[in-house]
């Protein structure tokens, strides 16, 4: 039997069960049809027209007349629409605890409350961690990182390489607990991770037996930090890359430049520093303690000791191209001619096609009030990063302006060119995937005579094994750097404050629903 009151306020549906129909007992799951009295439940549902739907549901309690069972009476369910010790639908449920896993608490609470159901964000909180964690099954390819969790702490994911999905995460990156999970979950045939060498040991105490990859990516990034660590090593070297005396002759204009400046607030400042840093590391004493002592940090420390001259730290950053560059000719002929208005030589420019504003006339010819030259834009030499960045990307992804500025930079540069011969060669092998040059490429790498790539050479003989692994193999670590995107927005969300648990059961959670969904969508669209 069913009615319905409607009112602007509130949808409520009166229902009752049929007293002839037998119910199933929750204990021992016989039938019986032997009432005992009836109750009214009432359960919310999901809105209807955008009002709140509540269900008065008439349902019975029954004897069981099964003798062994140990309930004496129970209550009846009724398929689809009640669920034990609930009062919301099932239906109701499921959009609870989607939307918890997708917005968390207090934007889950918010999201219900649009769709006119009122619940608190513990509430939403509290639906979502009852939801069960699907099964965890062993995989074949294992992806490890480590992600940000808060301040300087740091936790573990694990991804199952293959079907893209997270496993599970904690907190910590230590080599105890990766083992230990590797041995109560066996099975693991490959690992995927970056060049840890914790990760390395757990992996080996773990799971002995499977393959350790390590991944390309991280192994390009740290030989590219390396060759920005030679590039500044040698800064002295980077103006050479500028076109030679006739086009532009580098030295001249970094020596005006620091003219120019050498007057100015910030110059004395560099000075100041420049001395003082100059005069406390010339006594043998590290970046570390100096820094200490003047207060500023250990990198800043080592750049003004690295540098030559003060000049070097206080490179003039070059004039951004504006839309009056093409106009500037015209404006000194005209300056040149005696019409110094800049009102009337924006109108001029103006009919020529100009389409900026009157003060940036009147900026640029500021400089020809005071007897100077217009400001035209300058190329400044590359900096160790730009450098880094030109000698690591390929020949054939260079553009023009890095093919003719790298080459004067490498004939100036032993060193730098030794560094881009090094790159080239394992970009080869990475190319290639071939690792058979390896243990030559390793040995060279440890007679460059480059300290930072000397260093990566010894850490990367000793896990030798994974490299020629992560050059030949197709496993990479790119599942888990995704899957690490993941983690910092649910992270987000939650305005970083979700414990372990919690970021765990979302990370996990809303993996699942997302391909859920997207199967669903696959399945519709055929």
């Amino acid at each position: 039997m069913l009615s319905g009151d409607v009112s602007d306020a509130v949808v409520v549906v009166q229902a009752r069960t049929r007293s002839a129909d037998p119910a199933e007992c929750t204990g021992c799951g016989q039938l019986s049809d032997w009432c005992h009295s009836r109750y009214v439940r009432r359960l919310a549902d999901v809105t209807l027209a955008g009002r709140p739907v509540l269900i008065d549901l008439s349902v019975r309690r029954l004897y069981c007349e099964n003798a062994s069972c140990p309930k004496v009476t129970f209550a009846e369910q009724i398929a689809g629409l009640t669920v034990r010790y609930q009062r919301r639908t099932p239906q109701l449920q499921r959009l609870v605890e989607d939307i918890g896993v997708v917005l968390a608490g207090r934007g889950g609470a918010r999201m219900l409350r649009i769709l006119n159901i009122r619940l608190s964000r513990c509430t939403v909180l509290s639906q979502l961690m009852r939801v069960p964690l699907p099964p965890l099954r062993t995989p074949r390819v294992l992806g490890v990182d480590d992600f940000a969790l808060y301040g300087d702490t740091y936790g573990t994911l694990l991804v199952d390489a293959t079907t893209r999905l997270p496993l599970t995460l904690w907190e910590g990156r230590d080599a105890d607990q990766l083992s230990r999970w590797l041995r109560e979950h066996p099975g693991v045939e490959v690992a995927c991770r970056d060049g840890s060498f914790t990760y390395r040991q757990g992996i080996a105490g773990g799971a002995p037996d499977a393959v350790q990859v390590s991944d390309r990516f991280h192994l390009w990034q740290g030989l590219s930090r390396r060759v920005q660590d030679i590039a500044s090593a040698h800064r002295g070297c980077l103006p050479a890359a500028l076109p030679p005396a006739g086009e532009r002759d580098p030295a001249p204009a970094e020596e005006s430049a620091g003219t120019a400046t050498q007057d100015t607030r910030a110059a004395h400042h560099a000075r100041h520093l420049f001395e003082a840093v100059q005069a406390l590391t010339s006594t043998g004493r590290s970046h570390s303690s100096v820094a200490r002592e003047l207060g500023l940090d250990r990198r800043t420390v080592g750049k003004y000791a690295h540098a030559r001259t003060w000049q070097e730290v206080m490179r003039r950053p070059p004039r951004k191209p504006s839309a009056l560059d093409p106009y500037l000719e015209y404006l000194q002929q005209r300056w040149d001619e005696g019409q110094h208005n800049a009102k009337i030589l924006h109108e001029e420019l103006q009919t020529k096609g100009y389409l900026g504003h009157y003060q940036r006339v009147k900026m640029a010819v500021a400089p020809l009030r005071q007897g100077l030259p217009l400001d035209e834009p300058r190329e400044r030499p590359p900096s160790p990063r730009e450098a880094a960045r030109w000698i690591t990307t390929h020949p054939h992804g260079r553009n023009l302006h890095i093919s003719e500025r790298l080459p004067r930079l490498l004939d100036h540069c032993p060193e730098l060119r030794r560094t881009h011969d090094l790159v080239r060669r394992f970009a080869a092998m990475l190319d290639n995937r071939d690792a058979t040059p390896l243990p030559g490429w390793l040995n060279d790498l440890m007679n460059s005579g480059l300290a930072p790539l000397v260093g990566l050479a010894g850490a990367l003989h000793e896990d030798r094994h994974a490299v020629a692994k992560g050059i030949t193999t197709p496993y990479n670590s790119g599942i888990n750097e995704g899957r690490i995107t993941d983690v910092k927005l649910q992270k987000r969300l939650m305005a970083g404050r979700a414990g372990v648990p919690l970021l765990r059961h979302r990370v996990v959670l809303i993996a699942h629903l997302r391909r859920r969904y997207a199967d669903r969508l696959t399945v519709s669209s055929r």
